[in-house]
């Protein structure tokens, strides 16, 4: 088990949560200050939302103007403040000495785990990323199927055996996770089927993160009766004028389901 396993386990006992909180907040370039502004609102959201969350999502919004080793590094200490485990959302999507070289820099900063993208595959792609993030005790969620509509142009299309039989890339991918050792999987909430038969190939072994709920269409109660692990969320809290309450709400809401 990763130390990301371990930390991810103990502040979703602590918090009572299944939420990961999506921090996607962006601000326009040309606007006054629009940094400070957008690493301030970051953290305030954090803060408020950090007793109903088990974890911190990251994404390009934040590290493309904030910096990696810049301001950036701030909410990174107080998610880890917080005791929360914070996830790059940089779908390594590269040749492997790139992919290596992009995975040590987030560890070093201080993120716990990233996502990558399998169709990149294995041997030359994202092998070593496996092996990097084995040594930092960080774990590797790979992207088994997004919640936007036009992914089934790529992990819905269907791909053909060995044995000339035919099957959806989705299903290969959950089956690579399982095979390769990853630390979770990305289902969009918008699938519940996929969610699924996604929950079927690996077997409770791997969580599930599920994006796309709320402002994207995608039920809470449909995905976490469908095998859904942990709910990604950004708009519905970062937008809300309470993200406190905002955040035990959902994470009400999936106790419920859950029990």
């Amino acid at each position: 088990m990763s130390i990301f396993t371990e930390k991810l386990g103990k502040s979703s006992r602590a918090n009572e949560s299944r939420v990961v909180l999506a921090l996607d907040l962006s601000l326009l370039i040309g606007e006054k200050d629009f940094k400070r502004k957008l690493l301030e609102r970051a953290r305030m959201v954090l803060a408020e939302a950090r007793e109903h969350i088990v974890g911190v999502k990251v994404n390009f919004q934040l590290l493309l103007p904030l910096g990696l080793f810049d301001d950036l590094r701030l909410l990174i200490e107080d998610a880890s403040g917080y005791g929360l485990p914070l996830i790059m959302d940089c779908k390594l999507n590269d040749v492997e000495h790139t992919n290596e070289w992009a995975a040590r820099h987030f560890f070093d900063a201080g993120f716990d785990a990233l996502i990558a993208n399998p169709f990149v595959g294995w041997r030359g792609g994202l092998e070593r990323v496996f092996s990097v993030a084995k040594d930092y005790g960080g774990g590797v969620i790979l992207l088994v199927y997004m919640s936007h509509p036009g992914a089934d142009e790529g992990y819905g299309q269907r791909v053909v055996n060995s044995d000339g039989g035919t099957r959806f890339q989705y299903e290969v991918f959950a089956e690579k996770a399982k095979s390769w050792g990853a630390n979770g999987v990305v289902v969009g909430a918008t699938q519940p089927r996929i969610i699924e038969r996604v929950s079927k190939i690996v077997g409770g072994e791997i969580p599930i993160f599920s994006p796309g709920i709320g402002f994207q269409g995608g039920a809470i109660s449909e995905a976490f009766r469908a095998g859904t692990s942990y709910a990604i969320v950004g708009r519905s809290i970062y937008q809300s004028e309470n993200p406190k309450q905002s955040a035990r709400e959902i994470k009400d809401k999936i106790n419920g389901i859950i029990g």
